[in-house]
């Protein structure tokens, strides 16, 4: 193992040597990738014309560790990319010279780039005229927000597998071997209008980026000579979790680069429905010059191997016969137990003890511990959280698929900004109150956020309002008691002393970063000891900024403010924000989606796979 380690980490740097690197998860291959990095940086190669090329850029994490290293001679330079990274700053330099051959309406003005978030608000924008006026999609039972995604999905895997947004609908009828139902062509209708609406107004979504970088970026001679000549030196890893279009490009670099490395992981593609092509990625295999396998698997112990060699070739017998894991079958046993439950309560009982056990009695480090489950509710997530808390047992969440509007954290920020811009005309329902003072205010219980909003909540017109809690009666002080209405006063201070000094309107996430600082990171109030409610506090943060950005300087702050609400209101899917993965990083037991935890692509030595 060592001399094939040795061999891929110290092979030539020139005379375009091209790898090829394949073996089964936990076997060390990004481990060597990574060492390939440092050794390449240390012969003197210069950093800016090495590419590391990942899937998504949480998996890039080891080389972003290497490169904060400061011994490392022009490591800074070295560049980390998507394909989707690579597309934005390509298009946005390139953009004077493809703008107008690409058809954009003001092809002399910068482009607005757009995130998840925000090209989700222009498509539920363009839906208003499809669902009311036209009434499409009247016979689907599917909410708004859904189908505005799904048509952004439709554009996005017709860019990165590479055929044209037209042929949309024909692929989905081909796909079910029938005629065109009406409501693919009404898919292909709306995602062709959005298209259209993107280069009238300069917008660029994820699969117009990738359109421009693949067919008119690239197809000029500055653009290849900056891409395919200046990068010499590729990495590229989790090839198998990349689309057709990146293989494509891979295919291209490695006829011209002085070096590759391509790392394939048997049995995974996991992200095959977000276009993924474990066999497109398996035949740049015949591109490189030198390919090499490594069998043995460095992290998961034998009884876990084994069991992993009885579960593959149910699911993939080619990639299960490559890996020749078969142990004898009483090891599987001990490392797989089942335990089945008559009600869902005791299921989650069970986990909660057993991670406790791991920790308290046998000493296991937290961060070795995941809790998964196909699909993590708030129900489920909630007694978990509260069970380990009890245990003391840390633990972190990370559910990156989730709408905006579905976290309390988030609910709690903008109820509290509607609250404190009266002028924006937003008023938030009760419960929404309710729910904000009781996520703001360590220890108010529902019941008494409840007494409290009921009194102090008395919205004036179209102009929200919250009262003094030293003017409730004395017996409902008491009922509320002085310590939680200390605190409330305290916010309900803080709110006002913001109106009176704020002048003019003020940028919503400049708002939310003063309340968080000044009152809801403090002692006695809900963010201060809750890093889950503190992460989401900070993507929205950034989701805010994204979102001014997207829709562009003229907008002023209430304005923006409002839109931004009626936007989460619509049940917006988050972006994918990499604090949010790095804090599932954290020594604490990780409970997630079992789709998320396989694409954080770190092993842990305990997994407890809820709901199976």
């Amino acid at each position: 193992m060592d001399d094939l380690r040795d061999q891929i980490v110290n092979a030539p740097h020139e005379g375009r040597y091209t790898m090829f690197l394949e073996g089964p998860a936990g076997a060390g291959k990004t481990t060597v990738a990574v060492a390939r990095l440092r050794a390449l940086l240390e012969r003197g190669v210069p950093g800016d014309s090495i590419l590391v090329l990942t899937p998504q850029r949480t998996l890039a994490e080891p080389y972003r560790a290497l490169l904060r290293s400061p011994d490392l001679a022009g490591g800074s330079e070295v560049v980390l990319a998507t394909l989707g990274g690579l597309a934005r700053r390509a298009v946005d330099l390139f953009w004077p010279l493809v703008a107008e051959e690409a058809g954009f309406a003001w092809p002399h003005q910068r482009p607005i780039f757009l995130t998840l978030e925000t090209a989700q608000y222009y498509m539920d924008r363009l839906l208003d005229e499809y669902l009311l006026e036209r009434q499409y999609f009247s016979g689907l039972s599917v909410r708004r927000n859904r189908l505005a995604s799904q048509v952004l999905d439709n554009l996005n895997k017709a860019a990165i597998v590479g055929f044209d947004h037209t042929e949309i609908a024909q692929r989905l009828a081909a796909a079910r071997a029938a005629e065109t139902p009406t409501v693919y062509e009404q898919a292909q209708d709306v995602a062709e209008a959005f298209r259209r609406y993107c280069l009238t107004h300069n917008l660029l979504d994820f699969s117009l980026q990738v359109h421009l970088f693949r067919h008119h970026v690239l197809g000029t001679a500055e653009g290849q000579a900056h891409l395919l000549e200046r990068f010499q030196h590729i990495l590229a890893d989790n090839v198998e979790e990349d689309v057709p279009v990146t293989h494509d490009l891979l295919r291209d670099w490695l006829g011209r680069c002085q070096s590759a490395l391509l790392v394939y992981d048997w049995s995974a593609g996991h992200r095959g429905f977000l276009g993924a092509d474990p066999q497109s990625a398996l035949a740049l295999r015949r591109r490189c010059r030198h390919a090499f396998r490594m069998g043995r698997n460095l992290v998961a112990s034998p009884p876990m191997q084994a069991l992993s060699a009885r579960l593959a070739p149910s699911l993939v017998q080619e990639e299960a016969e490559s890996a020749g894991l078969p142990l004898p079958g009483g090891q599987v046993r001990e490392v797989l137990t089942h335990a089945s439950h008559r009600f869902h309560p005791e299921m989650v009982d069970w986990a909660a003890d057993q991670v406790s056990h791991l920790v308290q009695a046998r000493g296991v480090a937290p961060g070795e511990i995941a809790v998964l489950a196909p699909y993590l509710s708030d129900a489920l997530r909630f007694s978990l959280m509260i069970k380990l808390e009890r245990f003391g047992v840390p633990a972190v969440s990370h559910r990156p698929s989730r709408s905006l509007r579905e976290e309390s954290a988030t609910q709690c920020l903008l109820t509290l900004a509607a609250l404190a811009h009266p002028d924006w005309g937003v008023v938030p329902p009760p419960f929404d109150v309710v729910q904000a003072l009781s996520q703001a205010i360590q220890g108010l219980d529902l019941v008494r956020a409840q007494q409290l909003a009921g009194i102090v909540y008395r919205p004036r017109g179209d102009k929200p309002e919250l009262g003094v809690f030293e003017r409730i009666e004395p017996e409902m002080q008491e009922r509320i008691t002085y310590v939680l209405g200390g605190r409330y006063s305290e916010l309900q201070r803080w709110l006002q002393d913001y109106r009176e000094r704020t002048q003019g309107p003020e940028l919503l996430d400049h708002f939310m970063g003063e309340l968080f600082a000044d009152i809801l990171s403090q002692p006695g109030f809900g963010f201060h000891d809750d890093l889950d409610a503190a992460q989401v506090a900070a993507n929205l943060m950034e989701s805010v900024q994204k979102f001014r950005s997207a829709l562009g300087e003229d907008v002023g702050g209430g304005e923006l403010g409002r839109e931004y609400l009626r936007m989460v209101e619509r049940g917006v899917v988050a972006a994918q924000y990499l604090g949010s993965w790095q804090l599932a990083q954290e020594d604490a037991v990780l409970i997630a989606p079992a789709y998320t935890f396989l694409m954080r692509n770190r092993p842990v030595d305990y997994q407890f796979w809820l709901d199976v």
